[in-house]
């Protein structure tokens, strides 16, 4: 609901939920959200409630029909994000020609019929459409990331997707390679990754593996298992630093001993830095010879993604582009 007042000098300004102010505002104790768009200061706040604070004030200058898309419509459903920069923008899309444009909002046209869904008491684009927009901008890594989360959660099928693919719209086809290699079954971004890792240097693996000793007793699930060995592999994120973890991990890999099976950590920076070193192993692991085509295809999709500099100033650049800034320095 919109409140109307009026300041002496500035006309009508608009009052949103929260405080929130549509106008020029320069009084303690407000905060800039985007162009013409504050709120009130809440340094006391988590992240997480600043987030949403920033996005119900962002409303006043969208349409009423608009829906919060990409990156942000997935964070608003709780969907695992590739490694983002500090500093990202917001996402809507509006049907009709009526796209506002500022710094930090970036607007797209919704020219197909969709559900509009609610999270957090914000109006949230269709699962797949938000894929399906996020594909034309991020790599396949940060993409896949996206999708296996979709997925596991049950966000999307194969028919929502399949209905979003048969529109050809731009997008579709990063959508379609990333979806068909998909794993639903990821419990993280790390273990995404890996999974990629993994069929990029063509290796094949079964996810989330559940073992068991010799007297049927569980022992633990695994990440990924390589089909026709006995070798475990396993994504070692920051989570396994914290010393209740690291104390369970232990108590893990000592009841593994009790197995055939053998247990491999992996850590972000081996999959980034180190990925020739990791083919090496595996090659070994499956006795066969080293094609470097493979660790080639690997660091092409490392650096079309957000894990890479110029992953990071491709996305970056499209972004700021998309905002239509205005170059005051031709004005003077």
């Amino acid at each position: 609901m919109l409140l109307l007042g009026r300041t002496s000098s500035l006309g009508v300004m608009q009052i949103g939920p929260d405080g929130a102010i549509r106008g020029e505002v320069r009084t303690a104790g407000h905060q800039r959200v985007a162009h013409g768009v504050y709120r009130l200061e809440t340094p006391e706040l988590e992240p997480w409630e600043n987030f949403l604070r920033d996005l119900s004030a962002l409303r006043l200058v969208l349409p009423a029909d608009a829906v919060f898309t990409h990156v942000t419509g997935a964070r608003l459903l709780g969907w695992r994000l590739p490694a983002l920069p500090e500093q990202v923008p917001h996402f809507a899309a509006v049907r009709g020609a009526n796209r506002p444009r500022r710094p930090g909002l970036i607007c797209s046209r919704l020219v197909h019929d969709s559900k509009v869904r609610v999270a957090h008491d914000l109006p949230v684009d269709e699962p797949a459409e938000i894929l399906l927009r996020a594909a034309r901008d991020l790599g396949d890594l940060d993409l896949a990331i996206m999708v296996d989360s979709a997925a596991q959660l049950g966000h999307v099928s194969d028919s929502d997707i399949e209905r979003v693919l048969a529109s050809r719209r731009p997008g579709t086809r990063r959508l379609r390679d990333v979806w068909q290699s998909r794993n639903e079954r990821a419990e993280s971004a790390g273990e995404t990754l890996l999974h990629r890792f993994h069929q990029v240097l063509e290796v094949p693996t079964e996810p989330q593996v559940e073992i068991f000793d010799d007297e049927g007793l569980f022992i633990c699930r695994a990440d990924l298992l390589v089909v026709g060995t006995q070798s475990l592999h396993e994504y070692d994120g920051a989570v396994h630093r914290d010393k209740s973890v690291h104390r369970r991990d232990l108590r893990r890999e000592r009841a593994l001993t009790r197995t055939p099976y053998v247990r491999r950590g992996y850590t972000l920076d081996d999959l980034l830095n180190h990925p020739a070193i990791l083919m090496h192993e595996l090659d070994r692991l499956l006795g066969r010879p080293h094609k470097a085509r493979r660790l080639r295809a690997w660091r092409a999709l490392i650096g079309d993604s957000l894990y890479s500099e110029a992953g990071r100033s491709r996305v970056m650049n499209r972004w700021y582009r998309s905002t239509n800034p205005v170059d005051w320095a031709r004005t003077a």
